[in-house]
C-alpha cells in the first residue's frame, strides 16, 4: 500500500480475540427502566421473575440483536449502556507512530510489544558487525528482521543505516558499551569469534539475552518500527475510536488499522455504533 507521499507500507493484521456480547448491555439498559418483560429476547425476559442462572447468562451472552439498544444508540443517544460490551483485538504490524495516536484514546486497555525486552537481536547484529567493522553486515542482517512498516528495501536500508550510525556513535562515547549490550555470560564470545561476524552473531543469539537491553538503546529506533499489541475497548470507546480514526482527517496508518478493526467487528456491534450505507 502506498501513501500520498510515494512511500510503500505494509498494512497491519488484526483479529478479534474475544467479545462479551451485547446481552449484558441490554440487561443494564432494562435495569434502568425495569422493562425486562418488554424484551424480544427470552433470556432477558426471564430476569423479570428472578435472578438468571448460569445457562440463562450464557443465553444472554449469545444475544445477537436488541431493539432497545438500537433505540438508545440511535434515537436517544444513551451511549453509556454500550460500556457494558467489550471487544479485544490482537494487532500485528502497525507502527510506533500509530501507538502514539492510540495513546490519545483514554478508555482502552492496551498491552504492547516491549522494546525493553525485544531489541536483543538488533544489538547482537551490531555487536557482531563490529568484529569486522562491517556496516553492510548489520544492514543485511537487520533487513531480514522485517521490523519496519515500510516495505521499500532501498528506503529500509537507509533506515537501518541510521540505526547503525547511532549505535556506532554510542559505542565510541561509552567505555563499557559491550557490557551494556551483551549478557555477561556471552562476553567471551567477542574474543572467541573475533573476525567472524556471522559466527559471533549466531553465538550471541544462542546465548543468554541481556536483560532490559532496550533501556540503553530505545533512541535508535523510529516511528517506522512495527509493534504488536492487544487492545480492549468497551463499545462506547470503540465507537469514538472508529468515528475519529476511520476519517479522512486521521493519520493514514491509524485509518488503515481502524478499517481492519472494523472489518473484524461483528455486525451486532457495528449496528450500534456506526452509521453504514
Amino acid at each position: 500500500m502506498e501513501d500520498m507521499y510515494g512511500i510503500k507500507y505494509s498494512k497491519p493484521e488484526v483479529i478479534l480475540m474475544q467479545d462479551t456480547g451485547i446481552g449484558v448491555a441490554e440487561t443494564a439498559a432494562r435495569t434502568c427502566y425495569d422493562s425486562f418483560a418488554n424484551s424480544e429476547n427470552e433470556a432477558i425476559k426471564y430476569i423479570e421473575n428472578g435472578m438468571p442462572n448460569g445457562s440463562t447468562c450464557d443465553e444472554i451472552n449469545e444475544i445477537g440483536g436488541s431493539s432497545l439498544l438500537n433505540d438508545l444508540a440511535w434515537t436517544y443517544f444513551h451511549h453509556s449502556i454500550l460500556e457494558h460490551a467489550n471487544l479485544s483485538f490482537l494487532i500485528r504490524g502497525t507502527s510506533r507512530g500509530v501507538l502514539q495516536e492510540h495513546a490519545r484514546h483514554r478508555i482502552q486497555a492496551i498491552s504492547v510489544r516491549s522494546t525493553r525486552y525485544t531489541m536483543s537481536s538488533i544489538i547482537n547484529a551490531f555487536t557482531a558487525s563490529q568484529t569486522e567493522d562491517n556496516k553492510e553486515f548489520f544492514i543485511d542482517k537487520v533487513l531480514g528482521f522485517d521490523m519496519f512498516v515500510t516495505v521499500d528495501e532501498a528506503y529500509n536500508r537507509i533506515e537501518i543505516g541510521a540505526i547503525y550510525d547511532k549505535l556506532k556513535y554510542q559505542s565510541m562515547v561509552v567505555e563499557n558499551f559491550n557490557e551494556i549490550a551483551v549478557a555477561k555470560s556471552s562476553l567471551g564470545f567477542l574474543e572467541e569469534f573475533k573476525g567472524d561476524s556471522d559466527a559471533l552473531f549466531e553465538a550471541l543469539e544462542a546465548g543468554k539475552k541481556k536483560r532490559n537491553v532496550g533501556d540503553a538503546f530505545k533512541h535508535i529506533i523510529s516511528d517506522n518500527v512495527k509493534v504488536d499489541m492487544v487492545v480492549t475497548f468497551n463499545l462506547r470507546s470503540l465507537k469514538n475510536y472508529l468515528t475519529l480514526r476511520d476519517s479522512g482527517a486521521a493519520f493514514f496508518q491509524i485509518r488503515w488499522l481502524a478499517q481492519e478493526m472494523m472489518r473484524c467487528t461483528p455486525s451486532k456491534y457495528l449496528d450500534l455504533i456506526i452509521k453504514r450505507k
